[in-house]
């Protein structure tokens, strides 16, 4: 399963957005300028958006690319096409 062979990358990256999530709470707190806390929210988007892509990326791959059964793909073709509509909304 990518998440578990992606796993130390992907935590990476949940610790860097935690860290951001810290550092726009330290902003708001301390009462910041508007533009620094706007700066932080975009840069939590940015690796959040980073995080989802890297883990469709990996579902697309092993979970459509590389599975042999055509059902099996249309089932998860169908779960992820759900999460990404999700997701935009």
């Amino acid at each position: 399963m990518h998440t578990v062979k992606d796993k130390a990358k992907l935590l990476a990256r949940v610790k860097r957005i935690q860290g951001q999530a810290s550092a726009l709470e330290k902003l708001l707190a301390q009462e910041q300028d508007c533009a620094a806390i706007l700066q932080q929210i975009a840069a939590i988007r940015g690796a959040v958006n980073g995080l989802m892509g890297a883990v469709i990326e990996g579902h697309l791959v092993d979970h459509l690319v590389e599975e042999e059964s055509l059902s099996a793909r249309q089932q998860e073709a169908e779960a992820i096409l759900q999460v990404i509509k999700s997701y935009l909304k």
